[in-house]
Protein backbone atom coordinates (compact mmCIF):
# COMPACT_ATOMS: atom_id res chain seq x y z
CA UNK A 1 0.00 0.00 0.00
CA UNK A 2 1.71 3.53 -1.00
CA UNK A 3 1.32 6.38 1.15
CA UNK A 4 0.44 8.86 -1.73
CA UNK A 5 -2.75 6.40 -2.10
CA UNK A 6 -3.29 6.47 1.51
CA UNK A 7 -3.19 10.37 1.66
CA UNK A 8 -5.77 9.87 -1.39
CA UNK A 9 -8.30 7.98 0.96
CA UNK A 10 -7.67 10.14 3.74
CA UNK A 11 -9.05 12.90 1.16
CA UNK A 12 -11.92 11.04 0.51
CA UNK A 13 -12.97 10.65 4.17
CA UNK A 14 -12.38 14.00 4.95
CA UNK A 15 -14.33 15.48 2.23
CA UNK A 16 -17.17 12.09 2.00
CA UNK A 17 -17.30 12.75 -1.25
CA UNK A 18 -15.15 11.45 -4.05
CA UNK A 19 -15.33 14.64 -6.57
CA UNK A 20 -14.61 17.36 -3.71
CA UNK A 21 -11.66 14.87 -3.05
CA UNK A 22 -10.48 14.78 -6.38
CA UNK A 23 -10.64 18.35 -6.97
CA UNK A 24 -8.72 19.10 -3.77
CA UNK A 25 -5.88 16.43 -5.07
CA UNK A 26 -5.73 18.20 -8.73
CA UNK A 27 -7.22 14.90 -10.01
CA UNK A 28 -9.72 13.89 -11.91
CA UNK A 29 -13.12 11.86 -10.25
CA UNK A 30 -12.14 8.76 -12.20
CA UNK A 31 -8.16 8.92 -11.42
CA UNK A 32 -9.31 8.79 -7.94
CA UNK A 33 -12.18 6.54 -7.80
CA UNK A 34 -9.33 4.04 -9.66
CA UNK A 35 -6.86 4.51 -6.79
CA UNK A 36 -9.62 4.15 -4.17
CA UNK A 37 -11.06 0.86 -5.89
CA UNK A 38 -7.54 -0.71 -6.45
CA UNK A 39 -7.19 -0.40 -2.79
CA UNK A 40 -9.75 -1.89 -1.95
CA UNK A 41 -9.14 -5.31 -3.89
CA UNK A 42 -5.62 -5.08 -2.48
CA UNK A 43 -7.00 -5.64 1.16
CA UNK A 44 -9.87 -7.63 0.22
CA UNK A 45 -11.98 -5.26 1.73
CA UNK A 46 -15.12 -2.85 0.85
CA UNK A 47 -13.77 1.06 2.28
CA UNK A 48 -16.38 3.09 0.99
CA UNK A 49 -20.12 3.03 0.44
CA UNK A 50 -21.10 5.03 -2.73
CA UNK A 51 -24.66 6.65 -2.78
CA UNK A 52 -26.58 5.37 -5.23
CA UNK A 53 -29.67 7.99 -5.41
CA UNK A 54 -28.19 10.81 -6.75
CA UNK A 55 -25.82 12.14 -3.83
CA UNK A 56 -22.16 12.43 -4.37
CA UNK A 57 -21.73 11.73 -0.73
CA UNK A 58 -19.93 8.87 0.46
CA UNK A 59 -19.57 7.26 3.91
CA UNK A 60 -16.85 4.94 5.53
CA UNK A 61 -17.88 1.18 5.91
CA UNK A 62 -16.22 -0.39 9.61
CA UNK A 63 -12.66 -0.97 7.75
CA UNK A 64 -12.99 2.24 6.01
CA UNK A 65 -13.13 3.94 10.05
CA UNK A 66 -10.14 1.65 10.94
CA UNK A 67 -8.20 2.41 8.01
CA UNK A 68 -8.31 6.03 8.56
CA UNK A 69 -7.63 5.71 12.03
CA UNK A 70 -4.46 3.87 10.93
CA UNK A 71 -3.17 6.08 7.91
CA UNK A 72 -3.87 9.49 9.86
CA UNK A 73 -1.21 7.81 12.71
CA UNK A 74 0.98 6.59 10.06
CA UNK A 75 1.09 9.35 8.16
CA UNK A 76 2.03 11.66 10.66
CA UNK A 77 4.61 9.13 12.01
CA UNK A 78 6.27 9.52 8.88
CA UNK A 79 5.95 13.35 8.47
CA UNK A 80 7.42 13.16 11.32
CA UNK A 81 10.64 11.30 10.58
CA UNK A 82 11.03 13.18 7.43
CA UNK A 83 11.45 16.58 9.36
CA UNK A 84 13.70 14.89 11.75
CA UNK A 85 16.02 13.21 8.88
CA UNK A 86 16.08 16.67 6.89
CA UNK A 87 17.77 19.22 9.23
CA UNK A 88 21.36 20.46 9.06
CA UNK A 89 23.69 19.08 11.26
CA UNK A 90 24.95 22.62 12.08
CA UNK A 91 21.69 23.60 13.31
CA UNK A 92 19.25 21.64 15.84
CA UNK A 93 15.49 22.44 14.75
CA UNK A 94 12.65 19.95 15.33
CA UNK A 95 9.78 19.07 16.80
CA UNK A 96 9.51 17.18 20.39
CA UNK A 97 5.83 15.55 21.01
CA UNK A 98 5.04 15.08 24.34
CA UNK A 99 1.88 13.33 26.13
CA UNK A 100 0.59 14.14 29.73
CA UNK A 101 -2.59 14.20 31.68
CA UNK A 102 -3.93 17.67 33.00
CA UNK A 103 -1.28 18.02 35.89
CA UNK A 104 0.22 21.09 37.10
CA UNK A 105 3.71 19.63 36.37
CA UNK A 106 2.91 20.86 32.95
CA UNK A 107 4.59 23.81 34.72
CA UNK A 108 7.61 22.07 34.91
CA UNK A 109 7.81 21.13 30.84
CA UNK A 110 6.99 24.52 30.34
CA UNK A 111 9.84 25.87 32.62
CA UNK A 112 12.34 23.39 30.37
CA UNK A 113 10.70 24.49 27.06
CA UNK A 114 11.66 28.53 28.12
CA UNK A 115 15.21 27.07 29.01
CA UNK A 116 15.56 24.98 25.71
CA UNK A 117 14.03 27.86 23.53
CA UNK A 118 16.88 30.68 24.78
CA UNK A 119 19.62 28.23 23.28
CA UNK A 120 17.69 26.31 20.56
CA UNK A 121 15.09 28.17 19.07
CA UNK A 122 14.39 26.19 16.16
CA UNK A 123 12.74 23.22 18.36
CA UNK A 124 9.28 23.27 19.22
CA UNK A 125 7.20 21.55 21.63
CA UNK A 126 4.05 20.29 20.84
CA UNK A 127 1.52 18.59 23.73
CA UNK A 128 -0.77 16.52 23.49
CA UNK A 129 -3.45 15.43 26.69
CA UNK A 130 -4.90 12.46 27.72
CA UNK A 131 -4.95 9.75 30.37
CA UNK A 132 -2.25 7.43 31.07
CA UNK A 133 -3.50 4.52 28.89
CA UNK A 134 -3.41 7.04 25.87
CA UNK A 135 0.08 8.65 26.56
CA UNK A 136 1.30 5.01 26.60
CA UNK A 137 -0.34 4.15 23.57
CA UNK A 138 1.14 7.32 21.73
CA UNK A 139 4.32 6.27 23.58
CA UNK A 140 4.46 2.85 22.32
CA UNK A 141 3.42 3.62 18.51
CA UNK A 142 6.26 6.33 18.15
CA UNK A 143 3.96 9.27 17.93
CA UNK A 144 5.23 10.92 21.10
CA UNK A 145 8.51 11.03 22.43
CA UNK A 146 7.77 11.65 26.18
CA UNK A 147 5.31 11.25 28.03
CA UNK A 148 3.87 12.15 31.63
CA UNK A 149 2.02 9.79 34.02
CA UNK A 150 0.87 9.50 37.55
CA UNK A 151 2.89 7.26 39.96
CA UNK A 152 5.94 4.67 39.25
CA UNK A 153 6.39 3.54 35.49
CA UNK A 154 6.89 0.07 34.18
CA UNK A 155 10.57 -0.18 34.13
CA UNK A 156 10.70 -3.27 32.04
CA UNK A 157 9.62 -1.01 29.28
CA UNK A 158 10.48 2.48 30.10
CA UNK A 159 13.38 4.38 31.31
CA UNK A 160 12.02 7.28 33.37
CA UNK A 161 12.72 10.47 35.25
CA UNK A 162 10.77 11.67 38.34
CA UNK A 163 9.47 15.08 38.74
CA UNK A 164 10.20 16.92 41.86
CA UNK A 165 7.05 17.58 43.16
CA UNK A 166 3.97 15.49 44.38
CA UNK A 167 0.62 16.55 42.99
CA UNK A 168 -2.13 17.00 45.91
CA UNK A 169 -5.62 14.56 45.46
CA UNK A 170 -8.71 16.69 46.82
CA UNK A 171 -12.17 17.69 45.62
CA UNK A 172 -13.39 20.53 43.69
CA UNK A 173 -16.95 21.78 45.05
CA UNK A 174 -19.07 24.69 44.66
CA UNK A 175 -18.27 27.27 46.56
CA UNK A 176 -21.78 27.79 48.06
CA UNK A 177 -21.89 24.42 49.16
CA UNK A 178 -21.20 24.30 53.40
CA UNK A 179 -18.53 21.94 52.69
CA UNK A 180 -16.54 24.79 51.39
CA UNK A 181 -16.44 25.85 54.38
CA UNK A 182 -13.93 23.41 55.66
CA UNK A 183 -10.26 23.60 54.73
CA UNK A 184 -9.78 19.99 53.88
CA UNK A 185 -12.16 17.08 53.49
CA UNK A 186 -12.20 13.71 55.73
CA UNK A 187 -14.24 10.17 54.23
CA UNK A 188 -16.78 10.92 56.51
CA UNK A 189 -17.28 14.32 55.39
CA UNK A 190 -17.66 12.40 51.57
CA UNK A 191 -19.55 9.24 52.57
CA UNK A 192 -22.95 8.78 50.82
CA UNK A 193 -22.03 12.31 48.85
CA UNK A 194 -22.56 12.27 44.50
CA UNK A 195 -18.89 11.43 43.46
CA UNK A 196 -17.36 12.22 40.08
CA UNK A 197 -14.09 10.31 39.69
CA UNK A 198 -11.23 10.43 37.49
CA UNK A 199 -10.75 7.24 35.41
CA UNK A 200 -7.04 7.28 36.41
CA UNK A 201 -8.36 6.59 39.98
CA UNK A 202 -6.76 7.68 43.27
CA UNK A 203 -3.81 5.97 44.15
CA UNK A 204 -4.64 2.93 46.46
CA UNK A 205 -8.55 3.74 45.54
CA UNK A 206 -11.24 5.68 46.99
CA UNK A 207 -12.86 3.14 48.72
CA UNK A 208 -9.65 2.17 50.54
CA UNK A 209 -9.19 5.63 50.99
CA UNK A 210 -12.88 5.80 52.92
CA UNK A 211 -12.66 2.81 54.64
CA UNK A 212 -15.54 1.20 52.99
CA UNK A 213 -16.71 -1.18 49.77
CA UNK A 214 -16.68 0.11 46.15
CA UNK A 215 -20.59 -0.65 45.98
CA UNK A 216 -21.24 1.92 48.93
CA UNK A 217 -19.69 4.89 46.90
CA UNK A 218 -22.35 6.72 45.17
CA UNK A 219 -20.72 7.28 41.98
CA UNK A 220 -23.07 9.37 39.87
CA UNK A 221 -20.03 10.42 37.40
CA UNK A 222 -16.21 9.63 35.96
CA UNK A 223 -14.23 11.89 33.87
CA UNK A 224 -11.40 11.71 31.20
CA UNK A 225 -10.06 15.58 31.62
CA UNK A 226 -10.89 17.63 34.84
CA UNK A 227 -11.81 20.53 33.29
CA UNK A 228 -15.39 18.47 32.04
CA UNK A 229 -15.89 17.39 35.54
CA UNK A 230 -15.61 20.72 36.60
CA UNK A 231 -18.80 21.90 34.22
CA UNK A 232 -20.38 18.85 36.04
CA UNK A 233 -19.77 20.22 39.62
CA UNK A 234 -21.04 23.87 39.13
CA UNK A 235 -24.34 22.67 37.32
CA UNK A 236 -24.29 20.98 40.92
CA UNK A 237 -23.87 17.25 39.60
CA UNK A 238 -21.40 16.29 42.81
CA UNK A 239 -18.50 15.92 44.38
CA UNK A 240 -15.15 16.10 41.29
CA UNK A 241 -12.14 14.16 43.21
CA UNK A 242 -8.74 14.99 41.08
CA UNK A 243 -5.72 16.87 41.30
CA UNK A 244 -5.03 20.25 42.63
CA UNK A 245 -4.02 23.39 40.29
CA UNK A 246 -5.68 22.03 37.43
CA UNK A 247 -8.92 24.35 37.52
CA UNK A 248 -8.43 27.62 38.16
CA UNK A 249 -10.60 28.66 40.97
CA UNK A 250 -9.90 31.88 42.11
CA UNK A 251 -11.79 35.25 42.04
CA UNK A 252 -15.14 34.85 40.25
CA UNK A 253 -14.93 30.83 39.72
CA UNK A 254 -18.13 29.35 41.44
CA UNK A 255 -15.84 26.47 42.47
CA UNK A 256 -13.28 25.97 45.36
CA UNK A 257 -10.80 22.93 45.96
CA UNK A 258 -10.61 21.14 49.14
CA UNK A 259 -7.56 18.82 49.89
CA UNK A 260 -8.14 15.62 51.10
CA UNK A 261 -7.67 14.42 54.62
CA UNK A 262 -5.47 12.14 55.24
CA UNK A 263 -3.78 13.36 52.52
CA UNK A 264 -3.08 11.64 49.56
CA UNK A 265 0.14 12.80 46.63
CA UNK A 266 0.68 11.36 43.54
CA UNK A 267 4.69 11.56 42.40
CA UNK A 268 4.89 12.56 38.67
CA UNK A 269 7.09 10.91 36.09
CA UNK A 270 8.74 12.02 32.19
CA UNK A 271 8.92 8.51 30.70
CA UNK A 272 10.15 7.38 27.66
CA UNK A 273 10.59 4.05 25.72
CA UNK A 274 13.60 1.71 26.50
CA UNK A 275 16.13 1.49 24.28
CA UNK A 276 14.51 4.32 21.92
CA UNK A 277 16.57 6.44 19.10
CA UNK A 278 15.84 9.85 20.16
CA UNK A 279 15.89 12.59 17.74
CA UNK A 280 18.51 15.41 18.02
CA UNK A 281 15.63 17.92 19.06
CA UNK A 282 14.11 14.92 21.43
CA UNK A 283 17.83 14.28 22.37
CA UNK A 284 18.59 17.86 23.44
CA UNK A 285 15.10 18.47 25.36
CA UNK A 286 16.12 15.84 27.56
CA UNK A 287 19.19 16.97 28.03
CA UNK A 288 17.98 20.48 29.29
CA UNK A 289 15.58 18.34 31.67
CA UNK A 290 18.63 16.84 33.21
CA UNK A 291 20.86 20.22 33.34
CA UNK A 292 16.98 21.41 35.63
CA UNK A 293 16.97 18.43 37.65
CA UNK A 294 20.30 18.63 38.20
CA UNK A 295 20.32 15.01 38.59
CA UNK A 296 22.12 12.64 35.66
CA UNK A 297 20.15 10.73 33.38
CA UNK A 298 19.11 6.96 33.70
CA UNK A 299 21.53 4.34 32.09
CA UNK A 300 19.23 2.35 28.98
Amino acid sequence: MELRVLNYFLAVAREQSIVKAAESLHLSQPTLSTQIKSMEEELGKQLLIRNTKGSRKVTLTEEGLLLRKRAEKILSLVEKTEKEISFSDSVIVGDVYIGTGETESIRFLAKAAKKLQETSPGIHCHISSGNAACVTERLDKGLIDFGIIFGPPDSSRYQSLKIPQRTVWGVLLRKDDPLAKKETLTPRDLKKKPLILSQQGLPGGLAQWMRCRTSELNIVATYNLIYNSSLLVEEGLGYAIGLSGIINTSGNSPLCFRPLNPPVKTEMNLIWKKYQVFSRPARKYLDVLDEYLGSPLPEN
